[in-house]
C-alpha cells in the first residue's frame, strides 16, 4: 500500500463498510500457511469474497457482487491479471472489526502486515487493559502497522489520544483508514522512528515490533540485532524514557533462545530495573516459527519463543 489521496481514502473506508455489511469474516494466517493453502488443487481462482479479499486469489467475472466490485474499482484496489482480476489489498477480522492491509504475498519492503501475531498482540493488550486500574489519557502504539492494537485501545479508552507510530507511511495510511472504518476517535497517526519525533509522556505504550532476521530488510519483519531483538530492546529503552507515572509498556515480541538462555529477557529486564520499572515477563508460546531455524542466521538457536513483557512505572 502506498500513501493515497483523501478521496481514495474515503473510498477505501466505504469499501470496508460495504464488505462488513455482507457479513464477511476472515482470519489471516501466516504467509507459510497461506502458501500451503493456496497451493492446493482447485485454489487457483477465487470462488467467493473470502478467496478474493482474504486468500488474495485472482477472480473472474461474477464472483464479486456488482456493488462491491464497483466499490473496489472506486477505491483503486483491483489489478488486471491474465484471465481476470485481483485485489491489491486484504481485509481481515479482529476484535470485532475489519482491517485493511497488504495483499499476499507481503513481499514489498513497505508492506502493511497483519497476521496471527497481531491477534496475539491485541489479546495481550486487551488483557492488560482489563486488569489496569489507572485511567489512560494518552497512549502510543509503536510500529502500529494496520493500527489494530491502537484501535483496540481507543475502543476501550474513549476520550484518550492514541498515537499510531510507524516509520512506514503506508502503515499510517492503513491505520487511519481502519480507525475511520471502525468509527473510533482519538487516533493520531504519526511518522516517527520509535518516539524520536513525538513529544510528551504516555500512560500506555504498546508494541509488536519486527523481531525476525529478514534478508530482504522488510520493515514489518526485520528486527535487527544479533537475533532480531534490536528493535524490541529499543522499544523498552523508549518506554523507559517516556512512560508517565503509573504508565505501562506492553511489548509482544519474539525471543531467540540460544543454549537454553533467553538473551532478550535478560537484557530487557536489566533495562527495566535500571529505569526503575516494575516488570513481568512470560513466554506466550515457547516454540514458534520453527521453519525459520533452517535459515543459517538461526544456526545457533534452540527455538524462537513468543513473549510478553509488561513494565510499569510506579505512580
Amino acid at each position: 500500500m502506498n500513501p493515497i489521496r483523501r478521496e481514495t481514502e474515503d473510498a477505501l473506508v466505504g469499501l470496508i463498510q460495504a464488505v462488513r455489511a455482507t457479513g464477511y469474516a476472515f482470519t489471516t494466517v501466516t504467509p507459510a500457511s497461506h502458501a500451503r493453502v493456496n497451493a492446493r488443487p482447485g485454489a487457483d481462482w477465487a470462488r467467493d469474497l473470502g478467496d478474493v479479499l482474504g486468500w488474495s486469489r485472482p477472480f473472474r467475472e461474477g464472483v464479486v457482487p456488482p456493488d462491491l466490485l464497483g466499490a473496489m474499482y472506486r477505491a483503486g484496489v483491483i489489478e488486471t491479471v491474465e484471465g481476470g482480476a485481483r485485489a491489491t489489498i486484504r481485509v481481515s477480522s479482529l476484535d470485532g472489526e475489519l482491517f485493511l492491509h497488504s495483499a499476499y504475498p507481503p513481499s514489498a519492503t513497505d508492506a502493511v502486515f497483519l497476521g496471527p501475531d497481531t491477534t496475539r498482540f491485541v489479546s495481550a493488550v486487551i488483557m492488560h487493559l482489563s486488569e489496569r486500574d489507572q485511567p489512560i489519557h494518552r497512549a502510543a502504539d509503536i510500529g502500529a502497522g494496520s493500527g489494530a492494537a491502537g484501535i483496540a485501545i481507543a475502543k476501550r479508552a474513549p476520550g484518550a489520544e492514541v498515537v499510531l507510530v510507524d516509520i512506514n507511511p503506508a502503515a499510517l495510511c492503513a491505520g487511519r483508514i481502519n480507525a475511520r472504518a471502525a468509527g473510533v476517535g482519538g487516533i493520531v497517526p504519526r511518522q516517527s522512528n520509535l518516539l524520536r519525533e513525538i513529544e510528551g509522556r504516555f500512560d500506555l505504550i504498546v508494541s509488536n515490533p519486527p523481531f525476525m532476521i529478514d534478508r530482504s530488510g522488510r520493515t514489518y519483519r526485520h528486527g535487527g540485532g544479533a537475533f532480531g531483538e534490536g528493535l524490541s530492546l529499543a522499544v523498552v529503552e523508549a518506554a523507559a524514557e517516556r512512560l508517565a507515572p503509573g504508565g505501562s509498556l506492553v511489548l509482544f515480541t519474539g525471543s531467540v533462545i540460544v543454549g537454553g538462555t533467553d538473551g532478550f529477557r535478560d537484557a530487557a529486564l536489566d533495562l527495566c530495573e535500571r529505569a526503575g520499572l516494575q516488570a513481568q515477563y512470560r513466554e506466550f508460546d515457547p516454540d514458534a516459527y520453527g521453519e525459520e531455524l533452517d535459515d543459517p542466521a538461526y544456526a545457533e538457536a534452540d527455538r524462537i519463543a513468543l513473549v510478553v513483557l509488561t513494565a510499569t512505572r510506579p505512580a
